[in-house]
């Protein structure tokens, strides 16, 4: 499990885009794999394996009524002014704009997985289909549609 730890929490990191959630998250996530080690077939790989749980597990939070009310409150309190923040906000977001892995993060949620997966976690086509229930080439277009919606949005930047 050491081995994919860094790799889990930056999958979950892609759902929740908070760091502190983030790792409870992939706590929860490494405790149901042990949990449920007894059920790993062998026909999978166990990298694989445990994608997949952190997947379901990430979709599970995202759904709930928890996270949806931590997102509104996120949502109310930027539409709290301060202007000491609002520089510090602008200088950073700007600085993050810039790169290419903001540009991921802005994605939907199922062209970010995809992405993620394929290009920082270097699965294959049909590993990433293992892991998210997702056929094969429904995964194909996504992959194509995140790199042309990356484009454009990288392009605007310019």
């Amino acid at each position: 499990m050491q081995d994919y730890s860094d790799s889990i929490l930056y999958l979950v990191f892609t759902y929740v885009k908070n760091r502190a959630t983030a790792e409870d998250l992939t706590q929860e996530i490494f405790i149901k794999c042990y949990e449920k080690l007894d059920q790993f077939n062998q026909q999978a790989s166990i990298k694989t394996w445990v994608y997949k749980i952190a997947s379901n597990h990430c979709k599970d939070y995202v759904r709930s009524w928890y996270y949806r009310k931590i997102r509104l409150n996120e949502k109310v309190m930027n539409y709290i002014p301060s202007k000491s923040k609002q520089v510090e906000e602008e200088v950073i977001s700007k600085h993050q704009e810039d790169s290419l892995s903001h540009a991921v993060m802005a994605l939907p949620i199922k062209y970010r997985e995809v992405v993620f997966l394929h290009y920082y976690e270097e699965l294959s086509v049909a590993e990433i289909s293992n892991v998210t229930t997702v056929n094969a080439n429904t995964i194909k277009t996504r992959l194509k549609r995140a790199k042309e919606l990356l484009r454009d949005k990288m392009m605007k930047e310019v």
